[in-house]
């Protein structure tokens, strides 16, 4: 099995160094537009191996696409972080050129390749990509939902002084401040965290993850890079070991909770041929208001890129 990282900045290198050490697959590609920073980390990544134990090859190239042929799955990395005076308007035109590029190369070597994208803005880049490549929406997905539902464990991990393997939660909606976090879906060590925490510390939780992304950035003037690598790392586990677990990810909707052709995160089992099956929660009328709010949101960015495509 082959994997290819598109991007070989903090979270490409993160995905990529996890994937090696977790011996998902025998190889894996990196791949940049910078001279040698690809050929670098992977080498970097290669002489660690000897010290933990692993013999994933990890092997850098630059704009090299014929190298990443028939790779099983793709995860796109690349593109631009917002810079001041930059607008969004500014943010999707450059990214979108960039995830258009990099699907085209992507699906002219490797036709049959699973696509994971992770770069910014993650909801509007994942419509982007599906466009560009042409392939069935269950082999297109984004990856925001696992690093949102991590977020999220994480704090109440920090609330109930509890492990974090005992905490299971979900998320739908778009990536940012219109995620749709379902506390009646949150259970510790199958207990509903509703028993254990009170509507005001859970709500706080809930307002920190929509924030989780902000909160690193004005910490390190940077994006996060461990979390998010890690989280297209387990999404490429799940889906190379045929794993069919069940994780929140970004998809194209076609009347799954009553939204048609819109690009949010919700509950799916991923497996060898991609989204293998979209699982349909029962939303109450709260948190289908919520998912009607996201669905504006990032419907309203997919306009801006329909009307750059066109110009």
């Amino acid at each position: 099995m082959k994997v290819t990282v598109v991007g070989a900045g903090n979270v490409g290198s993160t995905c990529a160094d996890t994937l090696a050490y977790r011996e998902v697959v025998n190889e894996v590609i990196l791949l940049d537009i910078k001279e040698g920073i690809a050929e670098g980390k992977a080498l970097d990544m290669w002489q660690k191996a000897p010290i933990i134990g692993y013999d994933t090859r990890t092997v850098g190239v630059t704009n090299d696409y014929a190298r990443t042929a028939d790779s099983d799955v793709v995860v796109i990395t690349s593109g631009l972080p917002r810079k001041p005076g930059m607008t969004r308007d500014d943010l999707i035109q450059i990214n979108a050129g960039i995830v258009k590029s990099v699907t085209e190369n992507i699906v002219k070597y490797s036709p049959n390749a699973i696509i994971i994208v992770v770069s910014n803005p993650l909801d509007v880049m994942t419509y982007q990509a599906h466009l560009a490549s042409g392939l069935p929406r269950t082999r297109i997905m984004g990856m925001a939902g696992i690093l949102d539902t991590a977020r999220y464990r994480a704090f109440l991990s920090d609330a109930l002084n509890i492990s974090q393997k005992e905490i299971q939660g979900m998320l739908l909606g778009g990536h940012g401040d219109t995620m749709v976090p379902l506390t009646r879906y949150t259970t510790v060590g199958g207990i509903p965290v509703t028993e254990l925490l009170d509507a005001e510390t859970l709500d706080a939780i809930v307002e920190r993850t929509k924030s989780g992304g902000g909160e690193l950035v004005k910490l390190m003037g940077t994006s996060a890079w461990y979390a998010p690598g890690a989280a297209a790392a387990q999404m490429v586990e799940a889906i190379v070991k045929d794993q069919r677990r069940i994780f929140p990810v970004c998809i194209q909707l076609q009347g799954e909770y009553g939204v048609d052709n819109c690009y949010l995160g919700v509950p799916v089992v991923l497996g060898k041929n991609g989204v293998e099956q979209i699982v349909e929660l029962q939303l109450n009328k709260e948190e289908m208001q919520m998912m009607r709010t996201s669905e504006g949101h990032v419907k309203e960015v997919m306009n801006v890129l329909d009307a750059l495509n066109k110009a």
